[in-house]
């Protein structure tokens, strides 16, 4: 088993690229950070608003339900670490 980090969203390995999600926004009084790419952190801010994020805290499983979250994932997991694409805007 490697001890390389990887995506607390899709589960990928990191390449260069390391963004830090706070699992509750530091809005809402968040602290706890996990390591995400890019691509993954931008979908799940543009997926949610800072006060759902702030109630689903640090459950990955309430995150990974939505559906759009889920397409996202399943589109991604081939990927290689550090792609990167236009993200719809959109809620």
């Amino acid at each position: 088993m490697s001890d390389e980090p990887t995506c607390w969203l899709c589960e990928r390995p990191f390449a260069k690229r390391i963004q830090w999600h706070h699992t509750v926004p530091k809005s809402k009084k968040g602290r706890d950070t996990v390591p995400v790419h890019p691509i993954c952190h931008k979908t799940i801010h543009v997926t949610f608003t800072n006060a759902e994020l702030a109630r689903m805290g640090e459950d990955r499983e309430l995150i990974l339900a939505h559906e759009r979250v889920a397409k996202f994932v399943r589109w991604v997991k081939d990927k290689p670490p550090d792609f990167h694409a236009k993200t719809r805007n959109s809620r």
